[in-house]
């Protein structure tokens, strides 16, 4: 008979001459080994019990101190609820494999109690590295302020990438410790992940852009974004795309990808916002009235209760005289805004009607000049007789 020893930790499978399991001999064994020591066998069950229950009550007194702290985000709350995820299984087996040696068992039942407690011990561990993971991620979801909708749902992505990873890392573990070859399994799940990160691209690209917007927080619900042509407020941020709304009504859709990958300005920090007024004046405006715009833009300015920046002339175009206006609304509310930028305008254009000023248009004049070069008038000057 033979048995496989990977690890320091010997399989239980012992091989008969024919290759089979060999029950009648390890049923033989244990009828022998419990007849002959029963007395060592009675002693290990009642510290095998009390132990188990020790720990238990151990279990439990940590757990109801977890609750006790409820979502304090410290090393030792986090420590309590990693410890009160603890199993009933993984208990037992640790009982049983504290006290095994003081009942003699036979070789092939040791190794089966070795080989069980080891199982436990390797999935309980994934079970902690899975709680104190989590546990990080809702002590980031408490400390995010606004956007934990965004944050929750992420959660639950990543609560089930973190579970299927950690089992299938426990799994292989266990497989490797009791004789399997994984070389080609682990070789083929090496492969397959390959085949499908390559085959969804486009979707753990936007899901990982997602992640990145959730964690990094370049903006967030309700914030007022630009970027592009768009300006709006973001809606919600979802594991492939992100919901905007216009400041014209509609929804727009884009995916987390592309979204990242432009230059984004949030406003919503702001706490002003500033206008600018280009304004063009016909070329027959007097140079005292051209003089007297910037006090005129900075009166109706400050009548509204906003604060005046500049004005001045900016150059000549084609068909008028260019200025430029500056001045600031402080509010980050773009409705407010709006409804400050329509009254300056209005309050611009009645100033200029009462003052006798023009807004330029395209415009265009021709002259008519005599053979000599002198100006004349295409029209007879008192009309057509």
């Amino acid at each position: 008979m033979t048995s496989v020893v990977e690890n320091g930790i010997a399989s239980p499978v012992t091989l008969a001459d024919d290759g089979g399991f060999d029950i009648e001999q390890f049923g033989r064994e244990s009828l022998e080994w419990i007849t002959g020591h029963y007395d060592h066998l009675i002693i290990a069950v009642i510290v095998a019990v009390s132990v188990f229950f020790i720990l238990s009550a151990v279990k439990r007194r940590l757990t109801k101190l977890a609750e006790q702290r409820g979502d304090d985000a410290g090393a030792t709350s986090l420590a309590l609820r990693v410890i009160s995820r603890t199993g009933v299984f993984f208990l037992l087996a640790l009982s049983i494999e504290l006290v095994a040696g003081l009942a003699e068992a036979p070789d092939q039942l040791a190794n089966i109690i070795d080989l069980v407690f080891f199982i436990s011990l390797v999935f309980q561990s994934a079970i902690w590295l899975r709680a104190i993971i989590l546990g990080l991620l809702d002590h980031r979801i408490n400390m995010s302020g606004r956007g934990q909708a965004e944050l929750q749902n992420a959660r639950s992505l990543i609560r089930l990438l973190v579970t299927i990873a950690l089992a299938v890392i426990a799994a292989v573990i266990i497989l490797d410790n009791i004789g399997v070859n994984v070389t080609a399994l682990v070789a083929g799940l090496g492969v397959g992940g390959i085949a499908i990160g390559l085959a969804a691209q486009g979707i753990f690209s936007d899901l990982f852009a997602a992640l990145s917007i959730i964690f990094d927080k370049p903006f967030r619900k309700g914030d007022s974004i630009q970027f592009d042509d768009f300006d709006g407020e973001v809606e919600a941020t979802g594991l492939k795309t992100t919901r905007l709304r216009s400041i014209t009504g509609e929804q727009v859709i884009i995916s987390n990808t592309n979204l990242l990958d432009k230059q984004v300005r949030n406003l919503t920090g702001l706490p002003k916002r500033r206008i600018r007024f280009p304004i063009g004046v016909t070329y027959q405006t007097t140079p005292e009235q051209l003089d007297a715009i910037p006090d005129m833009f900075r009166a109706i300015v400050e009548d509204h209760g906003y604060r005046y920046v500049r004005c001045g002339f900016i150059g000549f175009g084609d068909s008028s005289l260019n200025f430029r206006m500056e001045f600031e609304i402080f509010s980050s509310k773009w409705d407010e805004i709006f409804s400050g930028r329509h009254a300056i305008g209005l309050a611009i254009v009645s100033r200029f009607a009462a003052e006798g000023i023009e807004f330029a248009y395209p415009t265009q004049m021709n002259f008519t000049a005599a053979p000599d070069g002198t100006a004349i008038m295409p029209f007879p000057e008192h009309g057509s007789d």
